[in-house]
């Protein structure tokens, strides 16, 4: 008999365990770097930078000992959806155009939904990069410091910086109350109510039972955050740890900057070229 094998789940906002290199970087420096490649991304969303920024992530995983485990599960209907996607975007046509016998068929439709769906997958990438290798409570301290500039005009940014922080805090655990959630209403028996008007009813009613008994677990989950925080001193000392950047941060801007500088100047210039020479 064949079990279905488990699926696995998303790991975000939990470090992996380890000390490497990348996991020792400044936080506010993974920050300013995510911040710039999403502003390269956005300008010039080519395939040269999505390549770079790729060879980033994949450098950076490889640098941080990060295991393939901690890699969701791809469910079967996204790549359907994927696969669908591909299909109807090729009907948009567009250069280059391929002739098989008296029909042109045109990829330029294909090989924008492939470039926009390898951006998304990028970005998605990176930002899973921040999260398996930077502490949480490493990020208010790294904005408060990012945010120094901005104190003189009266903008709260260490208040901007604790709910961050407690906001980031409080997801995961969030997480896991709804999946026991869910898991308790999974164990429920089957609804044996032939009528489609009585089993939309009991939908009805249990969907309102979970939304409550999630509001009472945020809420249950608050309290208890805030009697920790009180305890340990208020809000104030979420920010308050000294924050600033090191030699190997900006060891690590550098590379950024060289490999993303060169990525921009390909754009630039080979795909104007072959553009032109096509």
């Amino acid at each position: 008999m064949s079990t279905a094998r488990p699926r696995r789940q998303v790991v975000l906002l939990r470090p992996v365990p380890g000390r490497t290199v990348i996991h020792d970087l400044w936080a506010g420096a993974k920050l300013i770097i995510v911040g710039a490649i999403g502003v390269l991304l956005t300008f010039y969303p080519g395939w040269f930078p999505i390549a770079a920024v790729a060879l980033l992530v994949l450098v950076s995983a490889r640098l941080a000992r990060i295991p393939r485990g901690v890699l969701p599960s791809v469910p079967r209907w996204l790549w359907f959806l994927l696969a669908l996607g591909g299909l109807t975007a090729t009907f948009a046509g567009g250069s280059p155009v391929l002739s098989v016998g008296s029909m042109e068929i045109g990829f330029g439709g294909l090989l924008n939904f492939l470039r926009i769906t390898a951006l998304s997958i990028v970005l998605l990438g990176l930002g899973a990069m921040i999260s398996w290798t930077t502490n949480v409570a490493e990020i208010a301290p790294a904005v408060t410091a990012l945010g120094r500039p901005l104190r003189p005009l009266r903008i709260p940014v260490d208040d901007w910086a604790v709910a961050l922080a407690l906001s980031l805090r409080a997801f995961p655990m969030l997480i896991d109350e709804f999946s026991v959630l869910y898991a308790a209403r999974r164990l429920r028996p089957p609804d044996v109510d032939a009528h489609r008007r009585g089993r939309g009813k009991r939908w009805a009613a249990e969907l309102i039972d979970l939304l409550a008994a999630a509001i009472t677990v945020a809420l249950r989950r608050a309290d208890e955050m805030g009697d920790a925080i009180t305890a340990r001193g208020g809000a104030g000392q979420i920010s308050a740890a000294p924050s600033k950047p090191a030699r190997r941060d900006w060891v690590a801007f550098a590379i950024v900057a060289v490999v993303c500088g060169a990525a921009l100047a390909l754009e630039l210039t080979v795909l104007p070229t072959s553009s032109a020479r096509s």
